[in-house]
């Protein structure tokens, strides 16, 4: 049960930090960017490259910093220029952009499979309540949980932070107060992709690295930024780790209906909540 419940949190834990950087970009841009997904697996490649031929505590690093240039690339030629089609046009434009982003990385890794070794300091096991768990996955709950706390302390406490809020709540009366919402917009953009690069990279050593990664992920995340409130990074945090937890206890204990927990949890929460966890965008 233990053993379970902690697969659970690592699972959610990355959820958590690849849906902060969806919820990001929606609640700002009004986005909802079909291209989180591949961004995600590009960020596993990079790690894989990196891990392979530098370290993985590098790849850490790099991996967020090349995906946070793809996010400004993103910003400065789709997102500002679209900013006035319909959320179709747009959500279709990320889509494409998904399918390239996917066929990049095949041209320049091939379509096999790849496998990343966790650093050697972390790829023994610890004992956790008496159970012997992989020292890996527990570095992802806590880097998950780290990088939570200083996401939200940045959002709440920083001067960029309350930009932020407040482009998010009213985008034109941000502006009018003199902030400027186009710097705003490409942080916000940037480092949502980074969140995904890193995302990609923690689970590189945990998941096994494929062209088709970042398509069965991404439907989770979108359900996981609808069940926290569209727009908010707090609500896609708990809806996160919440079904992490939920998708594992169930492959355990229904394994045959474990797939629908995704789904189920979503209607479930969208007839209580119909606006979310959150009840309004943050």
């Amino acid at each position: 049960m233990i053993a379970q419940l902690l697969n659970g949190l690592a699972l959610g834990s990355l959820y958590m930090v690849l849906s902060s950087g969806l919820a990001m970009i929606y609640g700002l841009r009004g986005v909802t960017n079909f291209a989180h997904g591949a961004l995600y697996m590009a960020g596993a490649y990079i790690a894989f490259s990196v891990s392979a031929n530098v370290s993985f505590w590098a790849a850490l690093i790099v991996a967020p910093l090349c995906l946070a240039v793809i996010g400004v690339v993103l910003e400065l030629v789709f997102f500002r220029r679209l900013q006035k089609r319909n959320h179709i046009e747009v959500g279709l434009v990320t889509f494409g952009l998904a399918m390239i982003i996917e066929r990049v990385v095949v041209i320049i890794w091939g379509e096999q499979t790849h496998t990343v070794a966790a650093p050697d300091t972390l790829s023994g096991s610890v004992s956790v309540l008496g159970v012997d768990y992989p020292a890996y996955r527990i570095f992802v709950i806590l880097a998950a949980m780290a990088l939570a706390a200083a996401l939200v302390f940045w959002i709440r406490f920083t001067k960029t932070g309350l930009y932020i809020r407040a482009a998010s709540h009213d985008v034109e009366t941000a502006a009018v107060l003199g902030i400027n919402v186009d710097r705003v917009s490409l942080i916000v953009v940037s480092v949502g992709a980074a969140l995904a690069g890193l995302a990609g990279a923690l689970a590189a050593p945990y998941v096994s690295v494929n062209p088709v990664m970042g398509g069965g992920i991404l439907i989770i995340v979108l359900i996981v930024v609808v069940i926290g409130g569209a727009g908010s990074i707090a609500g896609a945090m708990i809806a996160g780790l919440s079904l992490g937890i939920l998708q594992t206890l169930g492959a355990s204990w229904l394994p045959a209906v474990a797939v629908l927990v995704p789904y189920a949890a979503l209607v479930a929460v969208l007839l209580w909540r119909p606006a979310g966890l959150a009840g309004k965008r943050v």
